[in-house]
């Protein structure tokens, strides 16, 4: 996709963002003078959804890496458990040794007696022989020792470094979680204050904007070849229609309900590949693709921060969970700010044929914004 292209593509779909005031429409019929324009109240209303997505995929990302801290203090806690064991029996058998070998040196005569009152010089010989690579032996156990002394502080630094870093990551995901809530609040504040025809307003000029910066992007020819799935893709692809009507939920990954990056993890997990978790993981950990080769099963990324992500369907669409408030659906390509197109399934041939999966009922129906939420939950 071309600079200007991508450019002339986020303008549309960000209109709400960075329209002026002057080109703002009147104020809602009837409402007070002071009340904002609907046009400023979407605004607002797509900062705080795009904030709240911004922490809860912060959490999401600070929560995976707990998860593999946890692992690594668990795998670290079992080593220092063996070790000590080790060293353990170690002292033990090092003790036996001095003692041992203390008792010995008392009721032994010197070898240079022993081997004169010897009647077989030889017998003594070998047996001098055996004594000292007992010896020998003996000095390996303590060198064996002290390497075990040695290996088990070591292993008792990287436990204690480890346990630290893992509850440095338990309060960050603390502090984020609580930022992803407020950011919600923040939502659910702003759309209680508004009227059912406020709501009704901010859904049709949102619905407008996308349909605005889909026609522009269909127009453009950048899709205008239809490409078929990987037989992963189509995998995927089939799971996350087949979530379509699940509600959005923060930091959720199935199997009642998703955030957007959850989605998308669990769909092509489901198709037998690993994705990262979050949006801006796999944005950046992800093989990149032309939006010209797009192809169903595509993770199509949005926002400048990769902050949200959608499965692409084919025919300009994708299959997503919008934000809070509303389900998992079927949308336009454009209906949030192109950032770019990767590829979980990179060098799999697409297949020869293919046929789509098809619809629920509905599949495209509501909005995207999550607003048709807002009267049930002001009045629960």
């Amino acid at each position: 996709m071309s600079g200007r292209f991508a450019r002339s593509v986020r303008t549309a779909a960000v209109a709400a963002g960075t329209a002026l005031a002057v080109s703002a429409p009147p104020p809602l019929a009837g409402a007070a003078p002071a009340d904002p324009p609907v046009r400023e109240l979407l605004t607002q209303l797509q900062t705080y959804y795009r904030k709240a997505e911004e922490a809860g995929e912060a959490y999401n990302a600070t929560e995976e890496r707990f998860r593999r801290q946890r692992t690594e203090v668990i795998r670290l806690n079992g080593r220092l458990a063996t070790a000590r064991t080790k060293l353990a029996k170690g002292q033990g058998a090092a003790a036996r040794l001095v003692r041992d070998q203390y008792q010995g040196s008392t009721a032994e005569l010197s070898p240079y007696l022993r081997l004169l009152l010897s009647r077989r010089p030889q017998t003594f010989l070998d047996e001098d022989h055996l004594l000292r690579r007992a010896a020998d032996e003996r000095a390996e156990a303590l060198v064996r020792l002290a390497r075990g002394e040695r290996r088990l502080a070591g292993l008792a630094r990287e436990a204690r470094t480890a346990l630290e870093r893992q509850q440095a990551l338990a309060r960050r995901r603390v502090e984020q979680r609580d930022t992803a809530q407020r950011r919600l609040d923040e939502v659910e504040r702003m759309l209680a204050s508004l009227s059912e025809e406020q709501l009704a307003q901010l859904g049709r000029l949102e619905q407008e904007d996308t349909g605005t910066a889909q026609r522009a992007l269909m127009g453009s020819g950048a899709l205008d070849a239809e490409r078929p799935p990987s037989r992963a893709g189509d995998r995927a692809v089939r799971y996350a229609v087949g979530q379509i009507g699940r509600p959005y939920a923060w930091g959720a990954v199935g199997p009642d309900s998703f955030d957007c990056s959850g989605l998308t993890q669990q769909a092509w997990t489901r198709a037998g590949r690993s994705v990262p978790r979050t949006s801006q993981q796999q944005w950046k950990q992800l093989r990149r693709v032309p939006l010209r080769d797009a192809r169903p099963g595509d993770l199509v990324v949005y926002f400048p921060e990769a902050t949200h992500v959608a499965l692409y369907l084919g025919g300009g669409m994708v299959v997503h969970a919008p934000r809070p408030g509303a389900d998992v659906k079927i949308s336009p390509l454009a209906a949030n700010p192109l950032l770019g197109v990767v590829r979980p399934d990179d060098g799999e041939p697409s297949l020869t044929r293919y046929v789509p999966p098809e619809l629920p009922e509905g599949a495209t129906g509501g909005d995207d914004t999550g607003y048709s939420g807002a009267p049930e939950q002001r009045e629960a």
